[in-house]
């Protein structure tokens, strides 16, 4: 199944129009896990402008399937 990942935090949203072919929904929540660690990884952290957000996996009908807070702690 195709899954996107929409970073959201209520008022504002930055859409993933690509998104990821994974097998199942823990395949997506890995993947959004994945994702964050990136992202953290690419901001040096997460600033207080962050807070709020969160990574939507959402199926190609707009469903959110998962949602994963971005201050969740990464194992």
């Amino acid at each position: 199944m195709r899954c996107y990942f929409h970073l959201v935090n209520g008022e504002d949203a930055i859409l993933d129009d690509t998104g990821v072919e994974v097998a199942d929904l823990e395949t997506a929540r890995t993947e959004a896990l994945r994702a964050i660690q990136e992202l953290r990884q690419e901001l040096d952290g997460f600033t207080d402008e962050w807070m709020g957000w969160h990574l939507d996996v959402v199926c190609p009908q707009g469903t959110v399937l998962l949602s994963v807070d971005l201050k969740t702690t990464v194992h």
